[in-house]
Protein backbone atom coordinates (compact mmCIF):
# COMPACT_ATOMS: atom_id res chain seq x y z
CA UNK A 1 0.00 0.00 0.00
CA UNK A 2 1.89 3.01 -1.32
CA UNK A 3 0.24 6.39 -1.54
CA UNK A 4 1.27 9.99 -2.08
CA UNK A 5 -1.01 12.98 -2.64
CA UNK A 6 0.31 16.21 -1.10
CA UNK A 7 -2.58 18.50 -2.10
CA UNK A 8 -4.44 20.16 0.78
CA UNK A 9 -8.09 19.44 -0.06
CA UNK A 10 -11.09 21.35 1.29
CA UNK A 11 -14.64 20.32 0.40
CA UNK A 12 -18.14 21.35 1.45
CA UNK A 13 -20.40 24.36 1.19
CA UNK A 14 -18.51 27.69 1.26
CA UNK A 15 -15.18 25.90 1.59
CA UNK A 16 -13.45 28.64 -0.45
CA UNK A 17 -14.44 31.48 1.85
CA UNK A 18 -13.94 29.38 4.97
CA UNK A 19 -10.39 28.42 4.01
CA UNK A 20 -9.25 31.48 2.06
CA UNK A 21 -6.16 31.73 4.26
CA UNK A 22 -4.76 28.79 2.29
CA UNK A 23 -4.65 31.12 -0.73
CA UNK A 24 -2.89 33.89 1.15
CA UNK A 25 0.00 31.52 1.79
CA UNK A 26 0.60 31.19 -1.99
CA UNK A 27 1.51 34.82 -2.60
CA UNK A 28 0.06 38.24 -3.30
CA UNK A 29 -0.79 37.95 -7.00
CA UNK A 30 -2.38 35.26 -9.13
CA UNK A 31 -3.68 34.52 -12.58
CA UNK A 32 -7.11 32.87 -12.69
CA UNK A 33 -7.50 30.25 -15.43
CA UNK A 34 -11.08 29.65 -16.59
CA UNK A 35 -13.31 29.03 -19.54
CA UNK A 36 -15.61 31.76 -20.84
CA UNK A 37 -18.91 30.51 -19.42
CA UNK A 38 -18.97 27.73 -16.83
CA UNK A 39 -16.77 29.31 -14.16
CA UNK A 40 -19.04 32.35 -14.01
CA UNK A 41 -22.32 30.44 -14.37
CA UNK A 42 -21.40 28.06 -11.55
CA UNK A 43 -20.74 30.86 -9.08
CA UNK A 44 -17.20 29.62 -8.53
CA UNK A 45 -15.54 32.64 -10.16
CA UNK A 46 -17.42 35.06 -7.92
CA UNK A 47 -16.57 32.99 -4.84
CA UNK A 48 -12.89 32.87 -5.78
CA UNK A 49 -12.66 36.60 -6.51
CA UNK A 50 -14.33 37.40 -3.18
CA UNK A 51 -11.86 35.17 -1.35
CA UNK A 52 -8.88 36.71 -3.16
CA UNK A 53 -10.11 40.22 -2.41
CA UNK A 54 -10.55 39.35 1.26
CA UNK A 55 -6.91 38.27 1.34
CA UNK A 56 -5.72 41.35 -0.61
CA UNK A 57 -4.42 39.12 -3.41
CA UNK A 58 -4.23 40.86 -6.78
CA UNK A 59 -5.69 38.82 -9.61
CA UNK A 60 -6.20 38.83 -13.34
CA UNK A 61 -8.39 36.33 -15.22
CA UNK A 62 -7.50 34.50 -18.43
CA UNK A 63 -10.59 32.84 -19.87
CA UNK A 64 -9.09 31.22 -22.95
CA UNK A 65 -9.51 27.60 -21.88
CA UNK A 66 -11.31 25.43 -24.41
CA UNK A 67 -12.26 21.79 -24.24
CA UNK A 68 -9.17 19.60 -24.75
CA UNK A 69 -6.89 22.64 -24.30
CA UNK A 70 -3.95 22.98 -26.67
CA UNK A 71 -0.43 23.40 -25.36
CA UNK A 72 -0.10 26.58 -27.44
CA UNK A 73 -2.84 28.30 -25.43
CA UNK A 74 -1.13 27.30 -22.18
CA UNK A 75 2.13 28.80 -23.42
CA UNK A 76 0.30 32.07 -24.14
CA UNK A 77 -1.30 32.17 -20.70
CA UNK A 78 1.95 31.22 -18.99
CA UNK A 79 3.74 34.14 -20.59
CA UNK A 80 0.93 36.46 -19.53
CA UNK A 81 1.27 35.20 -15.97
CA UNK A 82 5.01 35.84 -16.06
CA UNK A 83 4.50 39.36 -17.45
CA UNK A 84 1.96 40.14 -14.70
CA UNK A 85 4.26 38.85 -11.98
CA UNK A 86 1.82 36.21 -10.77
CA UNK A 87 3.06 34.28 -7.75
CA UNK A 88 0.59 31.43 -8.24
CA UNK A 89 -1.93 30.01 -10.71
CA UNK A 90 -5.57 29.37 -9.79
CA UNK A 91 -7.65 27.14 -12.06
CA UNK A 92 -11.46 27.08 -11.99
CA UNK A 93 -13.52 24.56 -13.91
CA UNK A 94 -13.66 20.98 -15.07
CA UNK A 95 -10.76 18.86 -16.20
CA UNK A 96 -9.82 21.10 -19.13
CA UNK A 97 -9.38 24.22 -16.99
CA UNK A 98 -7.66 22.41 -14.15
CA UNK A 99 -5.26 20.56 -16.45
CA UNK A 100 -4.54 23.79 -18.30
CA UNK A 101 -3.81 25.58 -15.02
CA UNK A 102 -1.23 22.93 -14.15
CA UNK A 103 0.52 23.39 -17.47
CA UNK A 104 0.30 27.17 -17.26
CA UNK A 105 2.07 27.06 -13.91
CA UNK A 106 4.99 25.42 -15.74
CA UNK A 107 5.09 27.98 -18.56
CA UNK A 108 4.71 30.89 -16.13
CA UNK A 109 7.90 29.79 -14.40
CA UNK A 110 9.59 28.91 -17.71
CA UNK A 111 8.27 31.44 -20.26
CA UNK A 112 10.80 30.40 -22.91
CA UNK A 113 9.82 26.73 -22.74
CA UNK A 114 8.36 25.19 -25.91
CA UNK A 115 6.01 22.25 -26.39
CA UNK A 116 8.78 19.69 -26.80
CA UNK A 117 10.48 20.83 -23.61
CA UNK A 118 7.18 20.72 -21.77
CA UNK A 119 6.46 17.10 -22.70
CA UNK A 120 10.09 16.14 -22.00
CA UNK A 121 9.71 17.60 -18.47
CA UNK A 122 12.77 19.73 -19.23
CA UNK A 123 11.74 22.50 -16.85
CA UNK A 124 14.61 24.64 -15.57
CA UNK A 125 12.46 26.14 -12.83
CA UNK A 126 9.74 24.58 -10.71
CA UNK A 127 6.17 25.47 -11.66
CA UNK A 128 4.40 28.24 -9.79
CA UNK A 129 2.22 27.05 -6.90
CA UNK A 130 -1.22 25.87 -8.03
CA UNK A 131 -4.68 26.26 -6.52
CA UNK A 132 -7.65 24.46 -8.09
CA UNK A 133 -11.42 24.87 -7.81
CA UNK A 134 -13.59 22.14 -9.33
CA UNK A 135 -16.91 22.86 -11.04
CA UNK A 136 -17.70 19.44 -12.53
CA UNK A 137 -17.97 15.96 -11.06
CA UNK A 138 -15.80 13.78 -13.22
CA UNK A 139 -12.10 14.22 -13.75
CA UNK A 140 -10.75 14.35 -10.21
CA UNK A 141 -7.98 16.56 -11.57
CA UNK A 142 -8.07 18.53 -8.32
CA UNK A 143 -6.08 15.77 -6.61
CA UNK A 144 -3.87 14.33 -9.36
CA UNK A 145 -0.45 15.11 -10.76
CA UNK A 146 -1.74 14.70 -14.31
CA UNK A 147 -2.28 17.24 -17.08
CA UNK A 148 -3.90 16.16 -20.35
CA UNK A 149 -3.39 18.57 -23.24
CA UNK A 150 -3.62 18.58 -27.03
CA UNK A 151 -0.36 18.96 -28.91
CA UNK A 152 0.39 20.81 -32.15
CA UNK A 153 -0.53 17.69 -34.14
CA UNK A 154 -3.97 17.69 -32.46
CA UNK A 155 -3.14 14.57 -30.43
CA UNK A 156 -4.05 14.29 -26.75
CA UNK A 157 -1.24 13.39 -24.37
CA UNK A 158 -1.00 13.19 -20.61
CA UNK A 159 2.00 14.06 -18.50
CA UNK A 160 2.51 12.94 -14.94
CA UNK A 161 4.80 14.78 -12.57
CA UNK A 162 4.77 15.40 -8.81
CA UNK A 163 5.40 19.09 -9.47
CA UNK A 164 1.90 19.35 -10.98
CA UNK A 165 0.07 18.62 -7.74
CA UNK A 166 -1.97 21.57 -6.54
CA UNK A 167 -0.88 23.05 -3.25
CA UNK A 168 -4.53 23.51 -2.34
CA UNK A 169 -7.82 22.44 -3.94
CA UNK A 170 -11.41 23.39 -3.17
CA UNK A 171 -14.51 21.37 -3.95
CA UNK A 172 -17.90 22.93 -3.26
CA UNK A 173 -20.38 20.60 -4.97
CA UNK A 174 -22.87 23.46 -5.35
CA UNK A 175 -20.65 24.68 -8.17
CA UNK A 176 -21.64 21.58 -10.16
CA UNK A 177 -25.38 22.37 -10.06
CA UNK A 178 -25.23 24.51 -13.20
CA UNK A 179 -23.82 21.69 -15.34
CA UNK A 180 -26.11 20.78 -18.25
CA UNK A 181 -27.43 17.22 -18.29
CA UNK A 182 -25.02 16.17 -21.05
CA UNK A 183 -22.03 17.43 -19.05
CA UNK A 184 -23.27 15.73 -15.89
CA UNK A 185 -23.50 12.43 -17.77
CA UNK A 186 -20.20 12.73 -19.62
CA UNK A 187 -18.32 13.74 -16.49
CA UNK A 188 -20.20 11.23 -14.37
CA UNK A 189 -19.40 8.29 -16.58
CA UNK A 190 -15.77 9.46 -16.49
CA UNK A 191 -15.90 8.73 -12.75
CA UNK A 192 -16.95 5.17 -13.58
CA UNK A 193 -14.16 4.92 -16.15
CA UNK A 194 -11.51 6.16 -13.72
CA UNK A 195 -12.62 3.86 -10.94
CA UNK A 196 -13.08 0.77 -13.12
CA UNK A 197 -9.84 1.22 -15.01
CA UNK A 198 -7.99 1.85 -11.77
CA UNK A 199 -9.36 -1.35 -10.22
CA UNK A 200 -8.23 -3.35 -13.25
CA UNK A 201 -4.81 -1.72 -13.49
CA UNK A 202 -1.72 -3.83 -12.90
CA UNK A 203 -0.69 -1.10 -10.43
CA UNK A 204 -3.81 -1.39 -8.27
CA UNK A 205 -3.36 -1.97 -4.55
CA UNK A 206 -5.55 -2.01 -1.45
CA UNK A 207 -5.67 1.77 -1.20
CA UNK A 208 -6.49 2.47 -4.84
CA UNK A 209 -9.10 -0.30 -4.94
CA UNK A 210 -10.82 1.14 -1.86
CA UNK A 211 -11.06 4.54 -3.54
CA UNK A 212 -12.29 2.97 -6.78
CA UNK A 213 -15.01 0.89 -5.16
CA UNK A 214 -16.31 3.78 -3.07
CA UNK A 215 -16.38 6.01 -6.17
CA UNK A 216 -18.54 3.52 -8.05
CA UNK A 217 -20.87 2.91 -5.12
CA UNK A 218 -21.40 6.66 -4.61
CA UNK A 219 -21.89 7.54 -8.27
CA UNK A 220 -24.02 4.67 -9.56
CA UNK A 221 -27.44 5.78 -8.28
CA UNK A 222 -27.07 9.48 -9.22
CA UNK A 223 -25.80 8.48 -12.65
CA UNK A 224 -28.70 6.13 -13.22
CA UNK A 225 -31.07 8.96 -12.27
CA UNK A 226 -29.33 11.40 -14.59
CA UNK A 227 -29.42 8.87 -17.43
CA UNK A 228 -33.18 8.55 -16.87
CA UNK A 229 -33.54 12.30 -17.36
CA UNK A 230 -34.13 13.14 -13.70
CA UNK A 231 -33.03 16.44 -12.19
CA UNK A 232 -30.41 15.67 -9.54
CA UNK A 233 -30.89 17.04 -6.04
CA UNK A 234 -28.29 18.50 -3.69
CA UNK A 235 -27.36 15.17 -2.12
CA UNK A 236 -26.99 13.44 -5.47
CA UNK A 237 -24.75 16.24 -6.73
CA UNK A 238 -22.68 16.00 -3.56
CA UNK A 239 -22.33 12.24 -3.96
CA UNK A 240 -21.15 12.62 -7.56
CA UNK A 241 -18.59 15.22 -6.59
CA UNK A 242 -17.21 13.09 -3.77
CA UNK A 243 -17.05 10.14 -6.16
CA UNK A 244 -15.14 12.29 -8.65
CA UNK A 245 -12.50 13.08 -6.03
CA UNK A 246 -12.26 9.42 -5.03
CA UNK A 247 -11.84 8.43 -8.67
CA UNK A 248 -9.01 10.94 -8.96
CA UNK A 249 -7.38 9.51 -5.84
CA UNK A 250 -7.65 6.03 -7.37
CA UNK A 251 -5.96 6.87 -10.69
CA UNK A 252 -3.40 8.91 -8.78
CA UNK A 253 -1.75 5.58 -7.91
CA UNK A 254 -2.64 3.45 -10.90
CA UNK A 255 -3.12 5.65 -13.93
CA UNK A 256 -5.77 4.65 -16.45
CA UNK A 257 -6.06 1.70 -18.84
CA UNK A 258 -6.74 1.30 -22.53
CA UNK A 259 -10.29 2.78 -22.62
CA UNK A 260 -8.95 6.22 -21.80
CA UNK A 261 -6.17 6.17 -24.36
CA UNK A 262 -8.26 4.68 -27.15
CA UNK A 263 -10.97 7.16 -26.18
CA UNK A 264 -8.58 10.00 -27.00
CA UNK A 265 -8.86 8.92 -30.65
CA UNK A 266 -12.63 9.45 -30.61
CA UNK A 267 -12.24 12.87 -29.03
CA UNK A 268 -9.59 13.98 -31.50
CA UNK A 269 -11.30 12.73 -34.64
CA UNK A 270 -15.01 12.69 -33.83
CA UNK A 271 -15.34 15.37 -31.10
CA UNK A 272 -16.74 12.87 -28.62
CA UNK A 273 -16.61 14.36 -25.09
CA UNK A 274 -13.87 12.76 -23.03
CA UNK A 275 -16.02 10.88 -20.52
CA UNK A 276 -18.21 9.33 -23.17
CA UNK A 277 -15.18 8.51 -25.31
CA UNK A 278 -13.55 6.53 -22.51
CA UNK A 279 -16.70 4.81 -21.29
CA UNK A 280 -17.60 3.48 -24.74
CA UNK A 281 -14.76 1.00 -24.34
CA UNK A 282 -15.50 -0.11 -20.77
CA UNK A 283 -17.85 -3.00 -21.69
CA UNK A 284 -15.18 -4.47 -23.98
CA UNK A 285 -12.58 -4.09 -21.23
CA UNK A 286 -14.84 -5.77 -18.69
CA UNK A 287 -15.30 -8.78 -20.97
CA UNK A 288 -11.57 -9.15 -21.40
CA UNK A 289 -10.61 -8.70 -17.76
CA UNK A 290 -13.19 -11.34 -16.81
CA UNK A 291 -11.68 -13.76 -19.33
CA UNK A 292 -8.18 -12.91 -18.09
CA UNK A 293 -8.85 -13.34 -14.33
CA UNK A 294 -12.40 -14.39 -13.49
CA UNK A 295 -11.90 -14.49 -9.68
CA UNK A 296 -10.49 -10.96 -9.66
CA UNK A 297 -13.41 -9.72 -11.78
CA UNK A 298 -15.88 -11.50 -9.50
CA UNK A 299 -14.34 -9.76 -6.49
CA UNK A 300 -14.86 -6.42 -8.23
CA UNK A 301 -18.58 -7.02 -8.74
CA UNK A 302 -18.94 -8.24 -5.16
CA UNK A 303 -17.30 -5.09 -3.86
CA UNK A 304 -19.35 -2.67 -5.95
CA UNK A 305 -22.56 -4.55 -5.17
CA UNK A 306 -23.49 -5.33 -8.75
CA UNK A 307 -23.10 -7.94 -11.46
CA UNK A 308 -21.51 -7.49 -14.87
CA UNK A 309 -24.77 -7.24 -16.81
CA UNK A 310 -26.25 -4.60 -14.50
CA UNK A 311 -23.02 -2.61 -14.40
CA UNK A 312 -22.67 -2.61 -18.19
CA UNK A 313 -26.30 -1.55 -18.49
CA UNK A 314 -25.57 1.42 -16.22
CA UNK A 315 -22.61 2.46 -18.36
CA UNK A 316 -24.42 2.08 -21.67
CA UNK A 317 -27.45 3.93 -20.33
CA UNK A 318 -25.28 7.00 -19.82
CA UNK A 319 -23.89 7.02 -23.35
CA UNK A 320 -25.37 9.01 -26.25
CA UNK A 321 -26.49 7.23 -29.39
CA UNK A 322 -23.43 5.99 -31.24
CA UNK A 323 -23.34 7.40 -34.78
CA UNK A 324 -19.64 7.07 -35.57
CA UNK A 325 -18.77 5.15 -38.72
CA UNK A 326 -15.19 4.10 -39.46
CA UNK A 327 -13.64 2.11 -42.24
CA UNK A 328 -11.30 -0.78 -41.63
CA UNK A 329 -8.54 1.16 -43.39
CA UNK A 330 -8.97 4.03 -40.95
CA UNK A 331 -8.80 1.69 -37.98
CA UNK A 332 -5.69 -0.04 -39.30
CA UNK A 333 -4.01 3.33 -39.87
CA UNK A 334 -4.64 4.30 -36.24
CA UNK A 335 -3.34 1.10 -34.66
CA UNK A 336 0.38 2.04 -34.47
CA UNK A 337 -0.39 4.67 -31.84
CA UNK A 338 -1.23 1.86 -29.39
CA UNK A 339 1.92 -0.18 -29.96
CA UNK A 340 3.81 -0.36 -26.65
CA UNK A 341 1.35 2.11 -25.14
CA UNK A 342 1.58 2.44 -21.37
CA UNK A 343 -2.17 2.55 -20.78
CA UNK A 344 -2.69 -0.57 -22.88
CA UNK A 345 0.06 -2.40 -20.98
CA UNK A 346 -1.40 -1.20 -17.69
CA UNK A 347 -4.66 -3.10 -18.26
CA UNK A 348 -5.09 -6.28 -16.23
CA UNK A 349 -6.07 -8.31 -19.28
CA UNK A 350 -4.61 -9.68 -22.48
CA UNK A 351 -5.00 -6.45 -24.44
CA UNK A 352 -3.03 -6.19 -27.65
CA UNK A 353 -3.16 -3.98 -30.70
CA UNK A 354 -4.99 -6.83 -32.42
CA UNK A 355 -7.58 -6.80 -29.62
CA UNK A 356 -8.05 -3.04 -30.02
CA UNK A 357 -8.51 -3.61 -33.75
CA UNK A 358 -11.28 -6.12 -33.02
CA UNK A 359 -12.96 -3.78 -30.54
CA UNK A 360 -12.96 -0.85 -32.94
CA UNK A 361 -14.27 -3.04 -35.75
CA UNK A 362 -17.12 -4.35 -33.62
CA UNK A 363 -18.14 -0.88 -32.43
CA UNK A 364 -17.68 1.37 -35.43
CA UNK A 365 -17.12 -0.45 -38.72
CA UNK A 366 -20.36 -1.24 -40.47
Amino acid sequence: MNYYMPTRLFTGDDCISQHSDALRALGDSCIIITDRIAAKASGALDDVCAALDSCAIAHVAWDGVSENPPVSACIEAGRLAAERGATFVLGIGGGSSLDAAKAISVFAANPDLDEAGFYALAWDRSPLPIALVGTTAGTGSEVTKVSVLTDAAHRKHSIHDDRLYATVAFGDSRHTHSCPASVTLSCGVDIIAHATESYFSHKADEVSRAFAVRAIRLSSAPLAAAAAGEELDVEQRRALYEASILGGLAINTTGTCFPHNVGYYLTENYSVPHGFASAIFLPAMLTRVRDYDAPYAAAFYDEIGSDEETFVRLIEGCLPKRDIAMTDDEVVAALPRWENNGSVKNTRAAISVEAIHEILLSLFVR
